[in-house]
């Protein structure tokens, strides 16, 4: 049933966002050059890894010494507003029509967190990640990693069908109200470095 969700409403909003994502891509290509999309390599279902699409939103800036500049210069205003409205999350649609990512599930994360996890927070990839999830209605990035992992084992053993509609309704709420968007005032949430020894260990 989940599956089958995923395919109509993912090639459903394909056909519907077609417009839009043909003039997003002009902009992008427009203000930002080339490459369109932001791909990168992610964990699927059992930490199988995929490429993860997005709409770039930063510029490719370096430094004297040929490092990328911070996130907070590349950020370009038209990238800010593409966040704001989760606009460069439109291509993951793919993904989900490739069976790749699912409507709902854990955010999937980078691959050098696979290593930093505890062994209950890995249990977040016993299921497909998603483009949006109980974590990313419950604070997205304005929660602690600690909070969201605990809110993706809370889907991850508690998942419904039901409860996939609750989460993508509250999704397009969230959306249009632009909660949650940056943690703090940073341009992007800060990277996971792995829990404590003490909760590692289970003190």
């Amino acid at each position: 049933m989940k599956r089958l969700l995923d395919f109509l409403c993912s090639v459903c909003m394909l056909i519907t966002f077609f417009p839009l994502i043909i003039c997003i891509g002009l902009l992008v290509k427009m203000k930002l050059g080339s490459p369109i999309f932001f791909k990168q390599q992610r964990p699927g279902l059992n930490g199988k890894p995929f490429y993860l699409y997005k709409f770039r939103t930063m510029t490719d800036e370096m430094d004297e010494d040929g490092k990328l500049k911070p996130d907070v210069i590349r950020l370009t205003s038209f990238g800010k507003f593409l966040r704001k409205y989760s606009l460069d999350e439109l291509p993951q649609l793919i993904n989900v029509l490739k069976g790749e990512l699912s409507l709902v599930g854990p955010r999937p994360l980078l691959m050098e967190y696979l290593s930093l996890y505890t062994e209950e927070q890995a249990k977040r990839h016993l299921v497909k990640p998603g483009i949006t999830g109980w974590a990313q209605i419950n604070g997205r990035n304005t929660i602690s990693w600690e909070k969201k992992f605990e809110l993706d084992l809370w889907y991850v053993n508690n998942q419904t069908f039901l409860l996939d509609i609750k989460i993508l309704f509250l999704t397009i709420k969230k959306v249009l109200s632009s909660e949650g968007i940056n943690q703090s005032e940073q341009v992007t949430m800060e990277g996971f470095k792995g829990t404590t020894s003490l909760v590692k260990e289970g003190q």
